[in-house]
């Protein structure tokens, strides 16, 4: 499912954007070039999650280690997408858009060939640091491409309507790829998008002047980087060494401290990051944290519920990505009614914990799924609830979160939301990753591990476990978002950034 944005033009390079009747004359093609680039970066947040049992068996990691998998890219993606915005300013955004391209390219072919699975997730943490300098610039590119206010509008309804659809996109081509080629290839199409891309954004994009005047909060970004990844590695490495050892709490105390000194940082900071003003309104901060939330929640939906499908099931990959096509559906008509409907009437403070509930209830639902589970009268309601919630939470949450934000910080927030995302799923996966694999030793503790019927209820019990506490995540959610969101419809900021969710 489906990060995202992007770092909108400061204050001072929107002052220079060209007027309605300079826009580029092939920018319906730029459109296109920018929209093919999208595609790819919200590809990647499904497509290897259908092919990732595969990928396992193929070189042979643990179900301790295949999270990593998912939040390498994720966590890359997230912690430096803020920074990514910086350097498209700096150096262009054509030049950072094309060397995005060719980076995430490059990352895709070394984790379509790779042998090991540290050679794959190397591979991955290299798509997520280049689609964090890609994102922002093709954003920006957007922005200042299309100047007329109307055709703006249109440009990113497109743009955002190419997010939605991306995700259902990689399931169904993910199932494609793996069954019939292989699992490598739901790597190895990353080049045909990046050519396309590449080819056209030489030919059609043009040389924008570089922004002396920005500078790079590199402080901030080591602090944020260090402290999230020590926070998801510490989640990781409880299944393997437990919470009482050093090597978890250890971790996750260094991700605290980092994260604390990053936010005092914040405020010192004479170019910083993240300005903590963005932070402070209530109705941003509850869609920063909902979305954090749902992020968690979400991931771990589709990571574990593709294993149960595969593994326990027996679905093949395509049947797999076929499988979620409702929950999608389910999500984009409940995010139409939330957006278009509920929340300018209404207002969040019922509509995103409402969504929340739903979300819980789906998920406590799944833990009854077994072996003998149908599709149509068990799985398919579940994913049905659960998409109808997450579409009351995801669109309105990421929304608000530039809503009230002036012109000169909206880039910043709408990249930030995107972050929450990305960093929700990193965390999110490694910590439900951990307790599903533990809860599957538990099991095993005392049985026979060769027994195929054993082995077959262990990783049901995974499973739920894994469900159980993303009901948990999404339960707090709920509270959260009672507690934080304020009564009545909120002002919207009409020169706030568009947010478009990767």
């Amino acid at each position: 499912m489906p990060q995202t944005s992007l770092d909108g033009p400061s204050t001072a390079s929107a002052s220079r954007l060209p007027s309605a009747a300079a826009s580029p004359r092939h920018r319906w093609l730029i459109l296109a070039v920018i929209g093919v680039a999208q595609l790819m970066v919200v590809l990647d947040a499904t497509i290897v999650n259908i092919a990732l049992p595969s990928a396992q068996k193929d070189l042979g990691f643990s179900d301790g280690n295949r999270q990593w998998v998912v939040t390498a890219y994720a966590l890359a993606f997230g912690s430096l997408l803020l920074l990514g915005g910086r350097i498209a300013d700096l150096f262009g955004r054509k030049m950072t858009f094309l060397v995005g391209l060719v980076g995430f390219a490059g990352a895709s072919a070394l984790g379509g060939a790779a042998n090991s699975f540290e050679m794959l997730v190397a591979a991955r943490v290299g798509q997520g640091l280049f689609g964090a300098l890609l994102a922002p610039a093709a954003m920006s590119l957007l922005t200042t491409t299309f100047t007329d206010p109307r055709e703006r509008a249109k440009a990113f309804g497109v743009y955002g309507a190419i997010a939605g659809a991306g995700g259902a996109i990689g399931l169904l081509l993910g199932g494609v790829l793996t069954e019939h080629l292989d699992w490598r290839w739901t790597l190895y199409v990353n080049l045909v998008f990046a050519g396309v891309a590449f080819l056209g954004g030489t030919l059609l994009l043009r040389r924008t002047a570089r922004d002396r005047t920005t500078s790079f909060d590199i402080p901030g970004a080591i602090l944020v980087g260090g402290g999230l990844f020590s926070l998801v590695y510490g989640f990781a490495n409880a299944e393997s060494h437990d919470w009482s050892s050093p090597q978890t709490w250890g971790w996750l105390v260094v991700g605290a401290v980092l994260l604390a000194v990053f936010t005092v940082w914040q405020t010192k900071s004479s170019h910083a990051l993240l300005p903590l003003r963005v932070l402070l309104d209530r109705n941003r901060g509850a869609s920063f944290i909902s979305v954090l939330i749902s992020g968690a929640g979400m991931f771990g939906v589709f990571l574990f519920l593709t294993y149960y499908l595969q593994q326990s099931l027996g679905y093949t990959p395509i049947e797999t990505g076929l499988a979620f096509l409702p929950m999608t559906g389910a999500l984009v008509i409940s995010s139409s009614l939330a957006t278009s409907v509920l929340i300018p009437r209404v207002g969040p403070k019922p509509v995103v914990p409402l969504g929340m509930g739903l979300a819980a209830a789906g998920m406590v639902w799944m833990t009854a799924l077994d072996q003998h589970s149908s599709y149509v009268t068990d799985i398919l309601p579940t994913l049905v609830v659960v998409g109808l919630g997450l579409g009351l939470v995801m669109p309105p949450g990421m929304s608000l979160a530039v809503a009230g934000v002036d012109a000169e910080h909206s880039g910043v927030a709408s990249a930030t939301v995107n972050a929450m995302l990305q960093v929700g799923g990193s965390i999110g996966t490694a910590l439900l990753n951990t307790l599903a694999t533990s809860a599957a030793t538990d099991y095993l503790a005392g049985k026979d591990p060769r027994d195929p019927a054993v082995r077959a209820q262990a990783g049901l019990e995974a499973y739920s476990t894994a469900y159980w506490w993303s009901a948990v995540f999404f339960g707090a959610g709920l509270v959260v978002s009672v507690l934080l969101y304020r009564r009545g419809v909120p002002e919207q900021n009409a020169d706030a950034a568009p947010v478009v969710h990767m």
